[in-house]
């Protein structure tokens, strides 16, 4: 993943670099023709001083009639030329060409500027000549000049671009930063992002809206949970008394103890269910302490005495592989108790006699890990989803059980920022993995 702000830079970057390429592309080209058009000027210049110094002194100090017909003349480094020669034609001569000439025996490419003029009824031709050679080191040069003035362009707008962008982007950068790590909407930050862009202001208006309705929500449904709980705890708890009463009593027929059993059972399972609603919003709410520094390996074999029985009744062989232990600091010990014993109390149930319940504790990248392995029954992808949902996570429809018990788990769970993950096959059995966060 790259930021925003990388991307917007790379972007232009890549844009320029592109407008670079073209450029490079044609650039002999139009370098070509820009020096060449140059060059040809400096011959007309050159040609309109020759023909301004004849029409002043004459053409007898160049070429006299005892003398050659042919006036020439060039510099030291032969880059330039200028000759001056009669000639017999009606026709009039004025082009630029490439020609080869020879100078003290050597020949040499020029490009040479060709103009007939009369003077006195004698036609004479004009030669302005400058070397290819001194042309092409002038294209070189202009060449370097423009290639090292690009490199500079592209350099120079690649860090305004990142720092424009960084200031730009900047107001969502501090938008990202309040979302980030909040585990719940009311540690959200609501102090309002000053910027002076339109879209990120209702950006952050609409987030902060968004958390203020989601707390809102959590609220609410927080306290229709509790407020519930404590209304069912009262009438429960009376009719139980009742119920108990009547059967201390021993005014009843024969069927009466058995029905009286069975609305106290029901009754049980109710009390335990609202009991369970009340623990799991208590944990939303962040009611419970984390004050506790303990032996996460003290606590497994805790579990594992307690259950042990069960599963000996069962025949279900328990074995523990304690590979390293944790000492976890700040956490809510018998939180932490609850959440593993719901998980190696499901794997005991659901584990048919002459099965197997692994309890594992080890270290993997750094991070403590705790598994509950076993080789029962097995769950569907479907299962495995809605495990920890609350009322959704039983195997059997028709077990006993609140339905609650792993999603207080899992509530607790994130209550200490563990990690929780389940694989699963039917009929071959489920594994749950606990991964604990790094003690600050």
């Amino acid at each position: 993943m790259i930021k925003l702000k990388i991307k917007l830079a790379f972007f232009n970057l890549l844009s320029k670099l592109v407008f670079t390429a073209l450029f490079l592309i044609f650039l002999p080209y139009i370098i070509e023709r820009i020096n060449l058009r140059q060059v040809d000027n400096d011959l007309v210049q050159k040609r309109e001083q020759v023909i301004d110094l004849i029409a002043g002194a004459g053409i007898d100090p160049f070429i006299s009639a005892d003398s050659s017909d042919v006036f020439g003349s060039f510099n030291i480094l032969k880059e330039e030329f200028i000759s001056l020669e009669r000639i017999e034609t009606d026709e009039d001569i004025n082009h630029i060409e490439v020609a080869v000439r020879l100078i003290e025996d050597e020949e040499i490419t020029y490009r040479v500027l060709n103009y007939s003029f009369l003077v006195d009824g004698q036609k004479y031709l004009l030669e302005v000549g400058k070397s290819l050679a001194s042309i092409q080191y002038a294209r070189r040069n202009i060449t370097r000049v423009i290639l090292i003035f690009l490199v500079l362009i592209i350099l120079i707008t690649l860090l305004t671009d990142l720092q424009y962008t960084h200031l730009l982007l900047r107001p969502l950068d501090r938008i990202s930063r309040k979302l980030k790590g909040i585990s719940r909407p009311e540690l959200f930050d609501r102090t309002e992002v000053r910027t002076t862009t339109t879209d990120f202001h209702n950006l952050d208006n609409a987030i902060r809206e968004l958390m203020e309705n989601i707390d809102q929500l959590f609220r609410k449904e927080k306290e229709i949970t509790v407020n519930i709980s404590h209304e069912l705890l009262t009438p429960v708890s009376v009719l139980r008394s009742k119920l108990e009463n009547l059967l201390l009593s021993g005014n009843a027929d024969a069927e009466m103890p058995e029905k009286i059993e069975e609305s106290l059972k029901t009754l049980h399972r109710l009390q335990s269910l609202v009991n369970s609603l009340l623990m799991i919003a208590r944990i939303e709410s962040h009611q419970y302490l984390r004050e506790d520094n303990f032996s996460v390996q003290d606590v497994l074999k805790e579990i594992i005495e307690e259950i042990r029985p069960i599963a000996d009744d069962k025949e279900i062989l328990m074995t523990e592989e304690y590979l390293r232990d944790f000492q976890f600091m700040q956490a809510n010990r018998a939180l932490i108790f609850s959440m593993i014993y719901n998980v190696v109390n499901n794997a005991v149930k659901n584990t048919p006699a002459g099965g197997a319940v692994v309890i594992r504790s080890y270290f993997h990248q750094q991070k403590f890990n705790v598994t509950i392995s076993d080789n029962g029954r097995g769950m569907t992808r479907e299962q495995v989803v809605n495990l920890f949902s609350r009322f959704k996570s039983r195997v059997n429809p028709g077990e006993d059980g609140t339905g609650i018990g792993l999603a207080i788990s899992k509530t607790i769970a994130d209550f200490h920022g563990i990690s929780v993950s389940v694989t699963s096959e039917p009929e071959k059995g489920t594994t749950f993995f606990f991964i604990f966060p790094e003690n600050s």
